[in-house]
């Protein structure tokens, strides 16, 4: 069953090998798992729930590196401080949403490595590769009803401005079908956050735009910094390819 998941060419740097299917499959379960170990609701007596988060985070970043192409793991590598400067900007300084406690926990910057990843490795697998387009289309569809339904039934004004501009960003990124994948990972760990009560949205961005609790338009900032991240390891590669040659 896994070979129709993993892609036709073993060899190709950007190829799905069964360990890291494996651990993407896993994904939504160590979501759950962490999340709701950093939860209000479950304290874990004698031990600091979420010092155990931040070691189950870092422990399945390492697991997802070891098993990575060259490419994914420098994708990997920067996302880390890219994302936390991220974090920085639209929590600390914007207020756009907020964290139990008043720190940015650790498993967060190392989480968002692993969505991206995750992400990664499903639009790169046989299956994905195969029906490109028919992905394209139910993922443009799907996406495009999810955002209107949240403006229209949850006065979402955020995720129709944001919604709006991931489709910008997508047509301008020729509608990789990568940026879905990563966004439905996205819209997976902000449903399982908020839910677990480990991070809450603003009723209001800029207290201005109305916004649900989380505002499923979060994936545009998500793919956003994806293309950003993108561009920084082409520039890493491409300034190390010249000091090799």
């Amino acid at each position: 069953m896994l070979t129709l998941f993993r892609d036709i060419h073993p060899e190709n740097e950007l190829s799905v090998s069964r360990g890291q299917l494996w651990l993407a499959l896993a994904f939504p379960v160590f979501t759950l798992l962490s999340l709701s170990i950093d939860s209000v609701a479950l304290p874990v007596p004698y031990l600091n729930d979420r010092q155990i988060v931040n070691i189950l985070a870092v422990a399945y970043f390492i697991a997802l590196f070891i098993v990575s192409p060259t490419r994914l793991q420098r994708l990997m590598v920067v996302m880390v401080p890219l994302s936390y400067i991220g974090e920085l900007i639209f929590c600390k300084l914007l207020g756009m949403y907020e964290y139990r406690g008043e720190v940015i926990p650790l498993y967060v910057p190392f989480g968002h490595a692993i969505v991206y990843a995750s992400g990664y490795i499903f639009a790169h697998t046989r299956l994905a590769k195969s029906r490109q387009r028919e992905f394209r289309r139910f993922f443009a569809l799907g996406f495009f009803f999810l955002f209107l339904c949240a403006g229209v039934f949850l006065n979402d004004l955020l995720t129709v401005l944001s919604g709006l501009l991931f489709f910008v960003l997508l047509r301008r990124k020729r509608w990789q079908n990568m940026y879905f994948f990563i966004a439905v990972c996205v819209i997976f760990i902000e449903l399982g956050g908020t839910y677990f009560k480990c991070w809450a949205w603003e009723p209001e961005t800029f207290g201005t735009l109305p916004t649900a609790n989380p505002p499923m338009g979060a994936v545009f900032f998500y793919a956003g910094g994806d293309v950003l991240l993108a561009k920084i390891v082409d520039l890493w590669e491409k300034k190390k390819l010249r000091t090799t040659t």
